[in-house]
Formats: C-alpha cells, sequence, structure tokens
C-alpha cells in the first residue's frame, strides 16, 4: 500500500450514493498510487471511512472495484476530450482538433505518468478493466477516423491510424518514464501529428 495515500478515515454515516462515491474515490487513489496486486479492499475501505464488507456488497470483488475505478477514469478522461473539442471554433482545420486530442491524451498521462504507463508495460490488472481499455480505444480510433475519414477508410488507412496509435503509445511511455517533462509536449505533438500525416498523407480535410 502507498503511504501517500489517507488510511484510516473516521466512520461517518453518509446517504448511498455518497457512500458509493467516497469508496470509489479511495480505490482511485490506491490503485493510482500502486500496483493492482498491492492493494487491497481492506486498504480502500479503511481510506474510505467503511467496512470491507461495505466496499463488497457496493462493487463486489477487488476485480469489480479496479474495473469501476477503470471505468471513472476513462469515463473523464473522454467528458474532457469531447469538452475540449466543442470548444473549439467552428470550421478548424483536422489538424487543430488532432492538435486538441493529443494535448488532453498529454494532460491525461502528466496526471499520473505510473498510472497511465503500467498497463502498457504489461502490468497486472483483471480483465474487466483491459476489456475496458480496448473499447475506449476503439472509440478514440472510431473518432480519428470519422475526422479525418469521414466517408470511410480504406483497409491501408485503417491500418495507418493502427500504427499512429501505437506510436502515440510508444512516444508517450517514453515522455512518461521521464516524468513527463513540460518542454517536450511540443515535440510529442509535433512528432505525432507528424506520423499521422505520413501514414495517411492529405487528410482531405
Amino acid at each position: 500500500m502507498d503511504a501517500t495515500v489517507a488510511t484510516n478515515a473516521p466512520r461517518r454515516r453518509l446517504h448511498a450514493d455518497d457512500r458509493r462515491a467516497a469508496i470509489l474515490s479511495s480505490a482511485r487513489a490506491h490503485f493510482e498510487a500502486a500496483p493492482y496486486p498491492e492493494i487491497s479492499v481492506a486498504d480502500v475501505a479503511r481510506s474510505a471511512g467503511v467496512s470491507a464488507a461495505l466496499v463488497h456488497h457496493y462493487f463486489g470483488s477487488k476485480a469489480d472495484l479496479y474495473a469501476a475505478a477503470t471505468a471513472h477514469g476513462i469515463q473523464q478522461f473522454e467528458e474532457h476530450q469531447r469538452a475540449a473539442d466543442a470548444a473549439l471554433p467552428p470550421g478548424v482545420p483536422a489538424r487543430d482538433r488532432v492538435r486538441t486530442m493529443l494535448e488532453v491524451y498529454l494532460d491525461t498521462i502528466a496526471a499520473n505518468p505510473r498510472a497511465w504507463a503500467t498497463p502498457l508495460l504489461g502490468g497486472e490488472e483483471p480483465r474487466q478493466a483491459m476489456d475496458l481499455r480496448r473499447e475506449s480505444r476503439a472509440r478514440y480510433a472510431a473518432a480519428l477516423r470519422e475526422l479525418l475519414r469521414p466517408d470511410g477508410a480504406s483497409r491501408r488507412e485503417e491500418l495507418s491510424l493502427a500504427g499512429y496509435l501505437g506510436f502515440v503509445d510508444e512516444v508517450c511511455l517514453a515522455w512518461a518514464s521521464d516524468d513527463c517533462p513540460t518542454e517536450d509536449r511540443w515535440s510529442i505533438i509535433e512528432a505525432c501529428l507528424g506520423a499521422l500525416e505520413g501514414a495517411l498523407g492529405d487528410w482531405g480535410r
């Protein structure tokens, strides 16, 4: 258990929704601070000020709790993506919209580099969470496809998009391993945009 996460929070009477939210917040803090195998349901319960039995009541198993924490993080990321895109002026070029997607992605990584990198480096996590990450990646790819090839992508272009996503992850893993220096952000974004342009050629937008 990571010492930076608050433990032994006082027990308090809360509404059911508030109890569930407190447990989920505690779970996210613990799972972001240390690998999945090192965290117990009891750790999460103590920090949330509830019993382990109540954690199981709301979330089932430890794997289910981890999946719920993962789903919550993915939901926040996707909401930030949508909000950032919606804030752009109408008619902005596709390149600027992809740049904005990358900026939100880098913000998410920089908030907790270790937690972001662990699944990509083969860290142990339940299959439910792995499935959630795959589904989120598929939605991200679909958003890119709709933006860059709204009339449909060829097989080569589909493979190019998959290669682009792999390139982004590799570059970001290197960035995360250096603790996400701010001065590298521009270079990362330009490298990723260049890789996408090199793969697809004329974006047609």
